[in-house]
């Protein structure tokens, strides 16, 4: 019996019980880059998977998302059965620590040091088994025998989060004897994994893969500060006992969850209170300059800031850039889409912007201007503001560290914040939680309550977002004087009460639904906490509302 599918608009004839991998093989020729899933009734498909009748097909590869996320997740995998076959009396661990510029640093759990000597044994075996083109299979196991594999393969965190998980049965991935757990879909065998590189760094190491070019290793130029930045917020983690959502999960299971919360915002009452002194102890910093990607808490951090800029007998002044926007109709536009960029920086009157500032730093007296977002247009309406001794002006915006945007400014005169919610917590040993995905979440949430904007519309144009961050944002955030993790160990167990309803209510048949479905199996993993030890100052209030601030 043979069975009819649709890839590219053409017809396929295939046996009944053929599996995706069988389909792909004879799609490969129509694309450049190897086929790494594929997704029918608007569902991602690994590609052992058998194909249904009368459906359309869509393959992806590594310039998909889903893609590029089931790579990574399966070069950890071969990364950690080599480590098995170079140490087999060390029962050696990989902790994948973060994300750094589109690799993963991670450190070696062994008597075995990360010396470059290794790391050329290590890549060597794991080109070695890609040659070898081994199957990695999906076994179902019960959880009770998964957590047992998990405590003999020294992965104590794995074991701690399946603790918390309802299901009688799990699915692992079995590599050549080397079990292990993914919160996500694997290519189906090591011949897929060619694209990879081995760098010695900072006491550990990092894994490179490709990124936008699938078949070449992305280069590797970190940011050390951010690199340095989640270091510390990883010790804060250790520090407090909660480096993983297992342990996060252990505290709220054990009525802890009011002191993870009290001692989070302490920490980071703490920090901004730093900031508000180094600024207070240098006058010439007449101008704090904060930017951050999209939900990282600007809004409330800014209040907060000032808060302790008084404490520290300084006046500030809140300023967005926001009120610097150009009459809409003078907004250039995208040369593809035709739409307004308004993430672009000539969207600002830079030119306007550097004059007022200027002259509130010779002591003049300045009438700033008022963007009417309802009109599209500038406007003045007696916003007069004249700077003191002991005054700063804090300026929130996404060009605030861009020198384009504050050039007339002298460098001494500026102080540079770069925030972003670097989340501190892994999921476990492998599996390190996304910072993208946590402000997502954090931006679905903040957007259905005061926007009225739904996930399904938050998820479609948050592609669109990620962009304007990578062309606008990160390039400058190595300018900042300093970086701030605005993420609270807490949080996404809060969000999930607001998250999770929304992106159930995404349809079957929406083109959002698989990035949904990938959104709630991550928060499941999260035993829920409730806001209401949450203070009204806190920055998560931003997000969930019932802020003390007007955000």
């Amino acid at each position: 019996m043979e069975i009819q599918v649709q890839v590219k608009e053409k017809k396929y004839q295939l046996e009944d019980g053929s599996t995706f991998l069988d389909l792909a093989k004879l799609c490969q020729g129509d694309y450049e880059e190897d086929i790494l899933l594929a997704k029918q009734d608007n569902r991602l498909r690994e590609l052992w998977e058998v194909v249904k009748e009368d459906s359309e097909v869509v393959f992806l590869t590594g310039k998909d998302p889903d893609g590029r996320r089931a790579y990574r997740r399966s070069m950890i995998l071969l990364m950690q059965k080599a480590v098995d076959n170079l140490l087999p009396e060390e029962n050696p661990d990989i902790q994948v620590l973060h994300s750094l510029d589109q690799s993963y640093f991670c450190r070696l759990v062994a008597e075995t040091q990360a010396t470059e000597a290794f790391l050329g044994n290590l890549k060597t075996e794991m080109e070695r088994l890609v040659a070898l083109d081994l199957p990695i299979q999906k076994v179902t196991k019960s959880t009770r025998e998964a957590r047992e594999i998990f405590r003999a393969a020294n992965m104590p965190n794995k074991d701690r989060l399946l603790r918390y998980r309802e299901a009688s049965t799990i699915h692992l991935y079995n590599l050549d004897g080397c079990m292990d757990y993914f919160y996500g879909y694997m290519v189906p065998s090591t011949g897929y994994l060619k694209y990879f590189d081995l760098e010695c760094f900072d006491g550990g190491f990092v894994l490179k893969m490709p990124y936008l070019e699938p078949k070449k290793v992305a280069d590797f130029h970190p940011s050390m500060k951010l690199h340095e930045t989640l270091m510390t917020s990883g010790g804060w983690s250790e520090e407090l006992g909660i480096p993983t959502v297992g342990a996060l999960n252990d505290a709220v299971a054990k009525g802890k969850a009011r002191d993870i919360i009290l001692m989070s915002e302490a920490l980071m009452e703490q920090k901004i209170g730093n900031l508000a002194r180094s600024i207070a102890e240098n006058p010439s910093q007449k101008f704090v300059m904060i930017a951050g990607p999209s939900s990282s808490g600007k809004t409330s951090f800014s209040y907060r800031l000032s808060t302790q800029l008084r404490a520290q007998g300084i006046t500030p002044h809140p300023l967005s850039l926001d009120d610097y926007y150009t009459d809409r109709d003078k907004c250039p536009r995208d040369p593809v889409t035709g739409e307004i960029d308004l993430e672009s920086i000539d969207c600002l009157n830079v030119e306007e912007f550097n004059r007022d500032m200027v002259d509130l730093l010779n002591g003049k007296r300045v009438e700033l201007p008022v963007f009417n977002f309802k009109t599209g247009k500038s406007e003045r309406r007696n916003r007069f503001m004249e700077l003191h001794e002991g005054d700063v002006m804090v300026i929130e915006g996404i060009h605030g560290l861009n020198d384009r945007m504050s050039y007339s400014i002298p460098k001494e005169n500026k102080f540079k914040i770069y925030i972003s919610a670097l989340t501190q917590l892994s999921v476990d040993e492998h599996n390190p939680l996304s910072t993208t995905d946590g402000r997502l979440i954090r931006r679905l949430v903040r957007d259905s309550r005061t926007r009225g904007t739904s996930a399904e519309e938050t998820l479609a144009m948050w592609k669109s977002v990620r962009k304007g961050e990578e062309k606008n944002i990160f390039p400058f955030q190595d300018d900042a004087d300093v970086m701030f993790n605005s993420a609270l160990i807490y949080e996404m167990a809060v969000l999930k009460l607001y998250a999770v309803p929304q992106l159930y209510a995404i349809d079957e048949s929406s083109p959002q639904y698989p990035e949904a479905k990938r959104l709630l199996k991550l928060l499941q993993y999260f035993l829920p906490i409730p806001p209401e030890d949450i203070n009204n100052t806190s920055l998560v209030r931003e997000f969930i509302g019932g802020s003390i601030f007007p955000v």
